[in-house]
């Protein structure tokens, strides 16, 4: 009844039926690793030298910095499996404004961020993305009204590192240069 090809006749079935499941389920689980969670306080890693105020030197030159995270620091993230809420103080607590807030939807759909400063509200649009453990968060800023065209896309990339740090690559074409800053962050 069985040929040399067939399975003996003492291998139950059952095994059998089973291979295919321990196959896709290695598979799956190779693929569903969670991704990390950027959640908690931050604050900016301050690499740059002490330099002294101009009131201390009198008319030394401004050094030229770069335009940073785009953040500030301190911040705050919330994150959960389908949104990032990212509070920034950009006021000083005499102004008596609010923390800005960013949501972000983790699905690749678009959000708006409304923000207010200066008396003027800005809408930003930005979309968001897994590269791996990498969060790319894309945003568009409209350009004033005087100056018109398109927005500018600023892209930033956060990623954790092996000691639980937070790099934020920040790139904006046409800016001056460095067109891409890196910005290190540690939790509070």
């Amino acid at each position: 009844m069985f040929g040399p090809t067939s399975l003996p006749t003492d291998e139950p079935m059952s095994r059998l039926a089973l291979l295919p499941l321990l196959l896709l389920a290695a598979a799956t689980s190779a693929h569903a690793q969670l991704p990390p969670s950027f959640a908690g306080a931050w604050a900016r890693v301050d690499s740059a030298p002490e330099r002294p105020t101009v009131a201390a030197t009198g008319d030394a030159r401004f050094p030229i910095g770069n335009m940073g995270g785009g953040w500030g620091s301190p911040f705050t993230i919330r994150q959960t499996a389908d949104s990032l809420v990212v509070e920034v103080v950009h006021f000083s607590s005499y102004d008596l404004q609010p923390k800005l807030r960013y949501d972000f939807a983790l699905d690749g759909s678009e959000t708006r961020q409304r923000i207010n400063i200066a008396h003027a509200e800005l809408v930003l649009r930005s979309r968001v993305r897994w590269d791996g453990a990498t969060l790319v968060i894309t945003t568009l800023y409209p350009n004033p009204p005087e100056i018109g065209g398109a927005p500018t896309e600023v892209r930033q990339r956060l990623t954790l590192d092996e000691s639980g740090r937070l790099l934020m690559e920040t790139a904006r074409p046409g800016a001056r240069a460095p067109d891409v800053v890196r910005t290190l962050y540690v939790r509070r």
